[in-house]
This record gives structure tokens, C-alpha cells and sequence, in this order.
């Protein structure tokens, strides 16, 4: 099975509808803190509903303790700067999909530690999708490959 990764996350909301996909497939989250919000946001609870009852979430202090709680699984990174096309990508169980900050993305730290880094083609001239939806898409890309959906 695949995970998911949030790098220090800022917009409740959308860290909430990952949460509540990532329930819903049975999936584990980890939030790499600081976070832009504090757990008790109405917004995250409004987004995650009870949903966020049945999800699977860690929380990592820091890059470097998610680096060291997952070391041997593939980072897989999802960026605006990336060349590889996620349909084109090989997903392997226990894979984990990195997703940035919307406000900024990922540090090149983080960029450069991922072993591969996956872009989602769109219409040139614009800059991103919502994190939350680009997550959804290659979450579903993995699960089709791996036969994995519930």
C-alpha cells in the first residue's frame, strides 16, 4: 500500500480532504510539522467531517524525523518542477506521495532528497492545482496500478 506525506502543511482545509481520502482508501497520512494550523482549526474539522475519526494520521516533529521514521520506503514527490508526467510513473507498495505547501512547495532540501519527482500536465501559463486534488490524482494513478483499492 501507498502513503501519503504532507510537508508542513498550511491550509486546513485541504490537509483535511486528504485526510478524509486517505480514510476513505485506508491510507496513512503523516503531517511533517510545523504545520500552518493548529489541530483544534474549525476549518480542518469542518473539511474532514467525521471522517477524520477513521483516518490514519502521524505526525513526524520534523523533515528529519520523517526521514528517519521512513527510511527504505521511495519518496515520491509531486512538483510544478518535475519532468516525469504521473502517468508515466511505476508506482511500487509503500511508495510514499510527498505533497508540498501550497504557499510554497518544498525546500530544495526536500526536492532533491525525493527519489523521483512527479508533474501533472496542465495548460501552460498556469502555475498549480489545488494539493488537495493534484493528491487525489495521483492517489488514484497508484491505486490503479497496484490493484489496491479496497
Amino acid at each position: 500500500m501507498i502513503e501519503i506525506a504532507l510537508f508542513q502543511p498550511d491550509i486546513p482545509p485541504n490537509a483535511a480532504t486528504i485526510m478524509r481520502m486517505a480514510a476513505c482508501f485506508g491510507l496513512k497520512v503523516r503531517i511533517i510539522e510545523p504545520a500552518g494550523f493548529t489541530w483544534s482549526d474549525s476549518s480542518l474539522k469542518r473539511a474532514g467531517m467525521d471522517y477524520l475519526d477513521h483516518a490514519l494520521v502521524l505526525r513526524d516533529a520534523s523533515w528529519t524525523a520523517f526521514r528517519t521514521a521512513s527510511r527504505g520506503q521511495r519518496l515520491i514527490l509531486a512538483s510544478t518542477k518535475a519532468a516525469t508526467p504521473y502517468t508515466d510513473f511505476s508506482f511500487r507498495a509503500g511508495d510514499i506521495l510527498l505533497m508540498g505547501r501550497e504557499s510554497s512547495g518544498v525546500p530544495d532540501e526536500v526536492h532533491d532528497a525525493a527519489d523521483a519527482r512527479l508533474l501533472i500536465p496542465m495548460r501552460e501559463g498556469l502555475r498549480s492545482l489545488n494539493v488537495a486534488l493534484a493528491c487525489a490524482m495521483i492517489t488514484g494513478e497508484a491505486l490503479r496500478q497496484l490493484k489496491a483499492f479496497p
